[in-house]
This record gives structure tokens, sequence and C-alpha cells, in this order.
């Protein structure tokens, strides 16, 4: 089946959707929450914070145990993760064939992450996706609010050039697709993870599919 579309831009999500990063980052931060007095299990750092801001969760969890964290809270998650990064990561299944794809009948694409920029390239580095995306990153850095607020995914299609009703996103995030629909965006959840919120990601408004390379019969490529 394919989309009633044909978008002019794919914006795609990093963590989760491009790379797969979920697992080592969620179990990381579980450890280190509880090491701060929050305690959550994996499945729930799953389904509160993917997608969000480091300085958001960090928000959540102050409210939470009703204390401040350390004021470099963020950077020293982002320092950990990126040790525990190092000793692999992959591409998600199937993503670096969507993405050629793409590039072979002309369909623009972008990255648009909650994550930093260093991460991004890092991560997608790592995987080996970096020199199909490096010229066309967007992070949430750039913008006032991150997702689920649709700055993020306006910014980027603003950047691209193409207005947000033709445009499509793929994110694997409740507050990534509510970012989406707020900006007046199409967006496919990619669920591939067994711990992905599919029912969620369908709650909000996305065509759910749980393996990447259905994306391009959706766009009508296949």
């Amino acid at each position: 089946m394919a989309l009633s579309f044909s978008p002019s831009l794919v914006i795609f999500d990093c963590d989760g959707v491009l790379v797969d990063t979920e697992p080592v980052a969620n179990r990381l931060l579980v450890r280190v929450l509880a090491e701060d007095g929050f305690h959550a299990s994996y499945e729930e750092t799953r389904r509160f914070f993917v997608g969000r801001t480091m300085e958001a969760v960090m928000r959540h969890v102050e409210e939470a145990i009703g204390r401040p964290l350390r004021e470099d809270w963020p950077e020293y998650i982002r320092a950990e993760t990126f040790k525990a990064f190092a000793a692999g990561i992959d591409a998600v299944p199937g993503v670096e064939a969507v993405l050629r794809t793409l590039k072979s009948r002309a369909i623009p694409f972008c990255v648009a992450s909650s994550g930093k920029f260093e991460k991004m390239r890092f991560t997608l580095g790592a995987t080996k996706l970096l020199p199909l995306v490096e010229d066309v990153l967007f992070s949430a850095e750039e913008v006032a609010h991150g997702k689920p607020a649709p700055d993020l995914f306006l910014h980027a299609a603003a950047r691209m050039g193409h207005t947000p009703e033709t445009c499509l996103v793929v994110e694997d995030s409740v507050p990534g697709v509510q970012a989406a629909v707020a900006a007046g965006m199409p967006v496919v959840g990619y669920a591939g993870d067994p711990h992905t919120d599919a029912e969620g990601l369908k709650s909000e408004g996305a065509h759910v599919i749980s393996d990447m390379s259905a994306l391009p019969a959706l766009l009508g490529l296949k």
C-alpha cells in the first residue's frame, strides 16, 4: 500500500530511525537515574524519555525527586553515552538502502533530531551513514522548543525549502509523532524495536511500519 501523496521532502529522526542507539542509551539512563534517586525500568525510560532532549529529561527527573540534579547533568549523560556507543552501534536494518533509494530517485531527505550535532555526527559516522546525510542535519539545539513542539520539523522544512504539508516525517517516538502532527506533516512511525510504543505512535496519528524496507513501497517507489 502506498501513501496518498508523494512527499517533496522526507525528514528522518536519528536515534531509533537511522541508528540503533536506543537500547544502549536507555540502559545507561536507567543506571544513572537510579544513582540520582530516580528509579525507572528500561521499559519506562523508553516510554517516558525517548524523543526528548536531555534537558527535558532533567526537568522531569528534578520535578519527580524534588531536588536539582548536578548542573552539568545533561553533559554528563551525553559523555557517558558516547563511551557506551564506543563499544559499537549499528544502523537500523534496511535504512541505508532506503536512503540510497531516495537519493537515486532524487527525493530530498534530511535528519531532524533531539540530539546535538556532535552526537549525530558520532553515531552516524560509526554506522557509516554520515556521508549520506552530513549536509542535511538539523538539531533541537537550533530551536527554542524541542519535540513534541513542532519547531524542529518546521525549521528543517524551511531550511530545505519545502512547505510543511509536502513533507513526510519518519519517527519512532510519541513526542516525535506529536511534533510532526503539530507541524502539519504526515508521519510514518517506525516500530522495528519491540520496545517501541507502536500503539502510541498509531494513536497520535502515525502510519506504523515495523520494517524500514517497507518505506519505499509506501512512497510508491517499488
